[in-house]
């Protein structure tokens, strides 16, 4: 880069978004992030001795990903590339291939590419660098809001090192909010009091752990407002207007959300299952997706406990269908709290799984004879119905004889709990058996 471009960056830079201005420089100014980035750590003394090896950062968004490919540019001696995989395609890759071919060649160099959000590469794309990434050319680092493990070529994860990055708390958010507010050269240059403590704290705690949020939101309050007054609370939810949740409708965060609402249910627990209902509900997710969850619910994790589940599950649904939103979300909330306080039971779930696994087992195995129907005269001959026993005829209208192949005519999937409906059904059930073992035609 000659004077020229080196002047142009700079003036651009003061007009870049507070968020950009606001990136560290070093590792050491990187707030958040120490259990990967402290002095003495694998990641540390990588970027240090400038021995860079193929990573992946794994994060939320807003949490330091790019920052840390930043600072890992600024001291590395390696040529850096650096591409978005929303903007490159395997031409691109092909071209950073052959200048990395000739750094290497000419100038014994080596190649580092950072990959910004490196989970919207398909296969092909990924396949594209995989070998050179295997014998050194290339030296990969990724950034990516998904989890690697499902977005990410398994071949190309084997290669990398993974660090994971965690979301900002809002102590660290309101660090950072600090730093913007104040820095003379890359802040806002701003006198402290010009926020009020609560402000900051408000934008910190409403930010979602994302720093490049709570700065952006930061940076409007502070136009908006200009030095004319103390910013409060008030002003900053009057310049903000509202917030965003940090979710992805189709990402790792929907999955987390998802996962924690299935689980606060199994645990009954009504609280934290409306919260996690609640939080899905206000990103925007379909209300219809987690009425399917609930009905699946119902089937698997209550079953015969409480047969209600279901009925209610299938209402709430209807009820939505007529009464949209918003009037219809509390049908969903109302399924909900059913759901978690009913009693629990898999032992139908646990029963198809054994049943599912047997068949897989076991193949083909004859209809036993006397369960057969015999409509015609050679079937009568050949004894198809012949010992069936018709329930209604006997004693509270069961009969005692095998329905199961004679291979497993001992077989049990079902074993139905003592809770709820089910206890009873498991009273039942018991006496039947019973009655079969006693059975003097057995």
């Amino acid at each position: 880069m000659d004077l020229f471009e080196e002047n142009a960056q700079r003036e651009l830079g003061r007009f870049a978004p507070l968020a950009d201005r606001m990136r560290p420089d070093s590792l050491g100014d990187l707030i958040g992030q120490e259990h990967i980035t402290a002095r003495g750590s694998l990641l540390h003394a990588a970027i240090e001795n400038d021995r860079v090896f193929s990573m992946i950062l794994w994060g939320p968004p807003g949490c330091g990903k790019t920052t840390l490919a930043n600072i890992i540019a600024r001291v590395t001696k390696s040529e850096f590339i650096r591409i978005s995989a929303v903007l490159s395609g395997v031409k691109d890759i092909r071209e950073i291939i052959d200048r990395a071919k000739e750094k290497r060649n000419l100038y014994k160099r080596r190649t580092i590419l950072f990959v910004d959000e490196i989970h919207r590469f398909n296969k092909a794309q990924q396949d594209a660098f995989l070998f050179h990434v295997e014998n050194g050319l290339i030296t990969l680092v990724g950034a990516t809001t998904e989890n690697p493990s499902f977005e990410v070529n398994p071949a190309l994860v084997s290669r990398c090192r993974i660090f994971t990055l965690k979301t900002l708390d809002p102590g660290h958010i309101l660090q950072i909010l600090k730093r913007g507010l104040t820095d003379p050269k890359k802040g806002l240059g701003m006198d402290p009091e010009q926020f009020s403590p609560e402000a900051l704290v408000h934008i910190a705690q409403f930010s979602d752990g994302d720093a490049r949020i709570a700065l952006t939101n930061l940076e409007t309050a502070a136009l908006h407002f200009g030095a004319e007054k103390c910013i409060s609370v008030e002003d900053i939810e009057a310049a903000i207007e509202k917030k965003s949740l940090l979710y992805d409708k189709t990402g790792d965060e929907h999955y987390n959300l998802i996962s924690a609402f299935i689980k606060s249910l199994r645990g009954s627990d009504p609280d934290a299952a409306i919260y996690w209902l609640e939080r899905m509900l206000a990103a925007g997710d379909d209300p219809y997706y987690m009425l399917r969850r609930m009905i699946r619910f119902a089937t698997e994790d209550i079953g015969l406990a409480d047969p209600g589940a279901l009925t209610m599950a299938l209402n709430a649904g209807e009820s939505f269908r007529i009464l949209g939103r918003p009037e219809g979300d509390g049908s969903l909330f109302q399924a909900a709290v059913y759901l978690a306080t009913a009693p629990k039971s898999n032992a139908v779930y646990a029963a198809h799984k054994a049943v599912k696994q047997l068949v897989l087992d076991t193949g083909y195995q004859p209809v036993p004879l006397h369960i057969r129907n015999a409509p015609t005269r050679l079937m009568k001959e050949m004894s198809y119905g012949k010992g069936y026993k018709y329930a209604h005829d006997y004693k509270d209208g069961y009969a005692p004889q095998s329905y199961l192949p004679s291979a497993m005519e001992a077989a049990r999937f079902y074993f139905p709990t003592q809770r709820g409906y089910e206890k009873i059904v498991k009273q039942r059930l018991e006496a039947w058996l019973d009655l079969k073992k006693t059975d003097p035609e057995k």
